[in-house]
């Protein structure tokens, strides 16, 4: 028994995979840094033979012959970089709410490696990015990051261009969006840090001799902290909604 595959069967797995694979490396859970390469490269595979017989209707007659595969495998790698970037700034709201809480906690200088990212971060904000990560596939969202891929095929048919107009405001309104999120994840340490400091300020002023650095920072740490543990639920929760609603309108096409 012999199996062969024509080349339009390699060209037909070639165009879904530039999309797929470049989703799988970039939009949230899947493509986190500390999952190996070859296990997002193994599902990449997997994913593109499932969605191959889905995909195949969808393709322009001539898409995946002769030299216009070429122009089919560009356009479909486009796609897939404009979403997946789009995805990767909706992690990233995790990451600058936790610069926000190092500057008001002033731990902005205690830095760690990010390990979705790679680079010096502050710990504050790796730690939030770990957990938000972490619950993303407690709550089955690699699920959803599937069922988004999927998706995107009856949003952007293949082989289409991709509206160059609708990816800028795309990406404008998700980094406006998530930055908005940030603000709201970061709000109570925020205010802690402006009524920390304001009273301080009054502190040092009624009794100049007293030395409210040393007595402030480490009660603005310790408070910070009691601050963290109580609202870290609601903080989670806010990312976990707006990764729902960035991933949500693509998986159920």
């Amino acid at each position: 028994m012999s199996f062969t595959f024509g080349p339009a069967v390699a060209a037909l797995f070639m165009v879904v995979f530039a999309r797929v694979g470049t989703l799988v490396m970039l939009l949230p859970a899947l493509g986190e840094r500390f999952v190996p390469a070859r296990v997002r490269l193994a599902l990449a595979i997997f994913l593109t033979l499932g969605m191959m017989p889905l995909v195949q209707p969808l393709l322009p007659a001539g898409a995946t012959t002769g030299t216009a595969v070429f122009t089919t495998l560009f356009l479909e790698i486009a796609i897939g970089l404009m979403i997946g970037l789009t995805g990767r700034l909706v992690v990233s709201t995790l990451q600058t709410a936790g610069n926000f809480v190092s500057q008001a906690l002033g731990l902005s200088f205690a830095e760690t490696v990010d390990p979705t990212q790679g680079g010096q971060s502050a710990a504050i904000g790796n730690l939030l990015t770990m957990l938000g990560v972490t619950l993303l596939f407690a709550t089955d969202g690699h699920h959803l990051v599937i069922g988004a891929i999927g998706g995107s095929y009856v949003a952007l048919p293949p082989a289409g261009a991709p509206p160059t107009g609708d990816a800028a405001m795309l990406a404008l309104s998700t980094m406006g969006k998530g930055f908005g999120v940030a603000v709201q994840i970061a709000a109570p340490f925020i205010v802690f840090g402006v009524l920390i400091n304001l009273g301080l300020g009054v502190l040092s002023r009624l009794m100049p001799a007293l030395q409210v650095f040393f007595l402030g920072m480490p009660a603005t740490i310790m408070i910070g902290f009691v601050i963290l543990a109580a609202v870290i639920g609601m903080m989670m929760g806010l990312f976990l909604k707006e990764v729902s609603d960035f991933l949500v309108p693509l998986a159920s096409r």
